[in-house]
């Protein structure tokens, strides 16, 4: 069990000046302005907000808003934020924090209103996150403010500054985190910094600001129902999703994670049938639930401390964390291949989503390829209604589309597959990232561009024997996916029977 520590100061790693504004004692109120990190329970962010309140004998605002012009903006992905929302608004009313949620009903009528909260501010505090067009947002925001923006990272395990480059692949990654990983392991966020606020008054925001942003308190809107999503203008085909958004819903799916599927997870997790993965990736990308939060639950679960884990640095992952298979195989996961993703994002933001960051091995083998005969070509709707000719495929993107996720080993042949059907990698690419971002709950992120580039040579090697269309990148197959997987359920739920066969 945890003990929470005395202070509340963050490790300085963690925390960046946004810009060179000053800090002003006599501001009314501390502002989070919450855009990555959406939760109020172990969250770096805001730590460090109640802090400066504690510091300055200030109240705390948290600012919650939800953009209605972002790319691939949907009733998906805004229940799924919403749900959150509603779930911070609950949370804070145990204090005497004030929760402010906008949601934005046209487009670009949120402009104005963190400068015109940040007049009355001492501080704003914002979440980092290496992707999307959150850094571009937050680089905007801070020249336009008067008042100081500092930016906290709780991204990961690792902080990302920690990492003094970008890795190209997970074993020399693994390597890295194997040296440096367990000296910030110590490094938790407070569990509940709400708790720790001492301000007892509730703040006052401006009558004229909340009267141009009027907050959202409908709670059909904030339970993300389709009818109250449809005067905004985001995307209405795309369905709402069974899985709730918020730190409720999230910590719900960890428990029973940990309860009913953990200990399987190292024999099941590859198989449709009798999946034993964490499913937790919404939450994650949402920030709803946070990497530390994961973290504790499933080493409380092994019983396991930091005089466990292996002294070594040879860049594997068996046996690194002192205990069972599944813990090894799991944290790798969530640590190793998550964090591979925000470390590239970090050091290599303007080329996370490009095809031509990829290795120069992966393209100079696609180069020689680029002339070789496809089996076959799907337009990208086409592709979207789950109409192409082999239904492993078809039942993978039937499942993305009905649920908003996908079996990860199936995306990687999901990837696989559609690089082989399309005239040019560069468009297997873009569609790969169109269907993703379009219809997963977990798109959008560091880790799921790591997925789709994975696919192309990204942290990966040269593989043989050479083949056509591949060349040298990992070849995966619908046939030996049938050999390895338990697919009869999966196939019956997501499948179309009348479909047989495969292309490869």
């Amino acid at each position: 069990m945890r003990i929470e520590p005395g202070p509340m100061q963050i490790p300085a790693i963690r925390l960046t000046d946004r810009n060179d504004r000053p800090l002003r004692p006599d501001g009314d109120f501390v502002v989070y302005w919450m855009n990555a990190a959406r939760r109020t329970r172990s969250n770096f962010a805001l730590q460090h907000a109640v802090d400066l309140c504690n510091r300055y004998g200030k109240p705390l605002v948290i600012l919650e808003a939800l953009r209605s012009g972002y790319q691939w903006a949907s009733d998906r992905h805004h229940a799924f934020i919403l749900q959150g929302m509603r779930a911070n608004r609950d949370a804070a009313r145990k204090s005497t924090a004030r929760y402010y949620g906008y949601v934005e009903p046209k487009n670009g009528e949120g402009k104005g209103l963190l400068e015109a909260l940040g007049r009355s501010a001492v501080a704003i505090v914002t979440d980092e996150w290496p992707c999307f067009f959150l850094p571009r947002m937050v680089e905007r925001a801070a020249a336009k403010l008067d008042v100081r923006l500092q930016a906290v990272d709780s991204c990961g395990l690792l902080p990302l500054r920690a990492a003094p480059k970008a890795f190209s692949r997970a074993f020399d990654f693994r390597r890295f985190l194997q040296r440096e990983l367990p000296d910030h392991l110590g490094e938790q966020p407070v569990l509940n910094p709400l708790a720790r606020l001492k301000s007892k008054r509730q703040p006052n925001i401006p009558r004229e600001i909340l009267s141009r942003w009027p907050e959202a308190v409908s709670e059909p809107l904030l339970a993300g129902k389709s009818s109250a999503l449809a005067d905004l203008p985001i995307d209405h085909g795309i369905s709402i999703c069974e899985d709730e958004g918020g730190a409720v819903a999230g910590h719900r799916a960890l428990s029973a994670f940990v309860s009913d599927r953990f200990a399987r997870y190292a024999d099941d997790r590859n198989h449709p049938d009798d999946c034993s993965a964490s499913g937790l990736s919404p939450w994650l990308h949402y920030g709803h639930v946070g990497a530390h939060e994961v973290f504790e639950a499933l080493t409380e679960h092994e019983d396991w401390d930091s005089s466990l884990i292996a002294n070594r640095s040879d860049g594997k992952a068996d046996g690194w964390w002192g205990r069972s298979p599944a813990l090894d195989g799991f944290l790798d996961e969530l640590i190793t291949w998550r964090e591979l993703g925000l470390n590239f994002g970090h050091h290599r933001p303007a080329e996370l989503d490009q095809f031509q960051s990829l290795p120069s091995w992966s393209l100079q083998t696609m180069r020689e390829h680029a002339g070789d005969e496809r089996p076959a070509h799907f337009e990208l709707e086409t592709l979207a209604a789950a109409e192409s000719s082999d239904p492993i495929w078809n039942a993978a993107q039937t499942e993305l589309l009905t649920t908003g996720r996908m079996h990860n080993y199936l995306r990687m042949l999901w990837g696989k597959l559609v690089l082989a059907w399309k005239p040019s990698y560069e468009e297997a690419a873009a569609d790969l990232i169109e269907l993703n971002n379009r219809y997963a709950l977990d798109g959008r992120d560091p880790n799921s561009y790591s997925g789709i580039f994975w696919v192309f040579g990204r942290f990966d090697r040269a593989w043989g024997p050479e083949r056509p269309i591949y060349g040298k990148l990992r070849y995966m197959t619908s046939k030996s996916t049938r050999t390895k997987l338990r697919l009869k359920g999966y196939l019956e739920r997501f499948g179309r029977e009348a479909r047989q066969g495969s292309l490869f």
